[in-house]
């Protein structure tokens, strides 16, 4: 990998924030459906990928020919396919033994590892109000996981496997960051999960888990939500921002997951958890503000 990432381009489209946040607005509806999918975790991280690849190989397709991918940029795919299917596998499992906004928050750590990457290895000093909105969104990162966290050793082992899912997803988005330089964001998608998919199979099968869905509602809509739209979103916008603006931008998803674990499984929020997720907000707004200008 080089020792340099892509920065925020001056000739950015419209579209790359807007893109940015959306994904990360669906993406924390995965566990939610993990939960409900009545396959085993590992299974459910197969069928994501699976599922989603018919779409992937039309999309990828014009892109693929127009600009093949070099011998290098082959090779950082693959790698990028296995380090997301070690992510998947990490995460779906750990999904299980703790609740949605433990989850989110700890496999979400890239929020904080990617500007910590691009100042202590990139020496990507955060200025002005970049600089502000890192510090509102790890303070209301904090405040969240204060508010919602329940440190019990039933719940330690998932927060664990959660945790190592977030740093496995900070490496995948360091490296599909690289590739983005020069090659479309579909391409990069699909192929890293053509690698993903057959790794997580063969994962499900070796633990002895139940593969075959009763009823594939769950895993289709994982895999139209979190796959093709989210991580397709995630992966156009990615090519455009440092490192600093996309690890504010992740910091929304515990915010969404927060409120998903409200609605849907009666975990309140408390005025504190409200407080971090307003935070989170204002850091999304605040890190706009310069390219803007």
């Amino acid at each position: 990998m080089s020792s340099s990432t892509p920065v925020a381009r001056i000739d950015m489209p419209r579209l790359a924030f807007p893109a940015l946040v959306l994904a990360n607005l669906i993406l924390p509806l995965g566990p939610v459906l993990v939960r409900l999918s009545d396959v085993g975790p590992v299974a459910a991280a197969f069928w994501r990928l699976a599922l989603a690849l018919p779409f992937l190989l039309l999309l990828a397709r014009p892109g693929i020919r127009r600009t093949p991918p070099t011998r290098g940029e082959w090779m950082a795919l693959v790698l990028a396919g296995l380090v997301f299917a070690a992510d998947l596998a990490a995460w779906h499992v750990g999904i299980l033994y703790t609740k949605v906004a433990n989850a989110t928050i700890f496999g979400n750590m890239s929020g904080l590892f990617l500007p910590v990457w691009g100042m202590l290895v990139l020496r990507q000093k955060p200025r002005g109000l970049q600089a502000a909105a890192l510090a509102l969104a790890g303070a209301g990162a904090l405040v969240m996981m204060g508010g919602s966290y329940e440190l019990s050793i039933g719940n330690l082992k998932g927060d664990l496997l959660c945790l190592v899912a977030g740093i496995l997803y900070t490496a995948y988005l360091l490296i599909v960051q690289r590739v983005r330089g020069r090659l479309d964001s579909w391409s990069v998608l699909t192929v890293s999960s053509v690698v993903s998919a057959p790794a997580l199979l063969l994962c499900a099968l070796a633990l002895g888990e139940k593969v075959m869905p009763g009823d594939w509602t769950p895993l289709i809509v994982l895999a139209l939500s979190s796959q093709l739209i989210g991580q397709g979103l995630l992966t156009y916008a990615i090519g455009w921002f440092s490192p600093l603006v996309l690890g504010v931008s992740l910091l929304l998803q515990p915010a969404v997951a927060a409120a998903l674990g409200w609605l849907l499984f009666g975990e309140w929020l408390s005025p504190i958890d409200m407080v971090g997720t307003a935070a989170v907000a204002a850091a999304l707004v605040l890190v706009r503000l310069p390219s803007r200008a």
